[in-house]
């Protein structure tokens, strides 16, 4: 079986995209948007774009707008083999992996109009990370552009639950400006340990990542109190997770998961964000309702 045919340029992209879903006739085009350095749960949007889709592409851009450091972004995992190999392996048609300059042409100046995340990305992760769902609002914003099949065929688009604010500014994106893109959410992928799966793992010494299983505990903990009926003790859990070795807490909030701000009420969204040994992690779980 060969692989994902590898496109560099929009042209190049658009002009296989085209190809593709006339020779196969396809009602419906898969994305998987992704900065690469992939891991099991990127296999898994891969695998549920291939169940819905005729034809599975997905971008590999590291997109410098979500970025406010620049050491952080220059530390950013890389490796383009390994990641067409598991783009291969899991059936992906077709890879976007552009330049910075392809995608913004005025690099490295910012591109002078961009995309607001709005309220929705000031707070939480927002909060600690200024700009970032900017940038993720305004890439998105173009490949959903870049992607556009033509004729009947419809673009589905895969983001996973982990990065849970990132999915509600997406599906408010999409809502708001009129983007012909179905969402599909894919649920957390998670380690034996419990550690939500991420690109940022892969910094994390052993002992880190040991250190990181307070991150899910305390997670897995609020639901279980508020399944059982009990109070949620929030202040506990922040000082449970604080009391972790290398790990700096940086929210713990349960939230509505249609504004993001907080709740006391289910069904609800909690999530947490710690530095863990420098390196920063987030992670969430669903409180459903009675």
């Amino acid at each position: 079986m060969s692989g994902p045919v590898l496109t560099r340029t929009v042209a190049e992209l658009r002009s296989e995209l085209t190809r593709l879903v006339a020779e196969r006739d396809a009602h419906s085009v898969g994305l998987v948007p992704t900065m690469g350095a992939l891991h099991q749960g990127h296999a898994a949007l891969m695998r549920a774009a291939r169940a819905d889709a005729p034809v599975v592409c997905a971008s590999l851009f590291v997109n410098p707008l979500q970025f406010e450091s620049p050491l952080d972004l220059e530390l950013y995992p890389r490796d383009l083999d390994a990641d067409m190999a598991l783009f291969g392996s899991e059936g992906v048609d077709l890879v976007f992996a552009p330049e910075v300059e392809e995608m913004y042409p005025s690099y490295p100046d910012s591109p002078i109009v961009r995309v607001s995340s709005g309220h929705m990305g000031q707070i939480l992760e927002g909060a600690s990370r200024p700009g970032h769902f900017d940038g993720v609002a305004t890439v998105v914003s173009k490949l959903f552009n870049i992607f556009d099949p033509e004729g009947p065929a419809r673009l589905r688009a895969y983001f996973g639950q982990k990065d849970a604010q990132q999915l509600m500014i997406v599906r408010r994106l999409v809502a708001d400006l009129d983007f012909p893109v179905t969402i599909v959410p894919v649920p957390t992928q998670r380690e034996e340990s419990g550690l939500a799966m991420s690109s940022r793992n892969l910094l994390l010494t052993e002992s880190h990542r040991q250190a990181a299983t307070a991150l899910s505990e305390a997670l897995f903990a609020l639901r279980d109190r508020a399944a059982a009926g009990e109070d949620w003790n929030l202040a506990a859990l922040r000082r449970q997770v604080r009391d972790a070795d290398e790990v700096i807490l940086d929210y713990l909030e349960v939230v509505d998961p249609g504004t993001l701000l907080p709740t006391s009420r289910t069904p609800a969204l909690a999530l947490i964000a710690a530095y863990v040994g420098g390196v920063r992690l987030i992670d969430n779980i669903e409180i459903p309702g009675p």
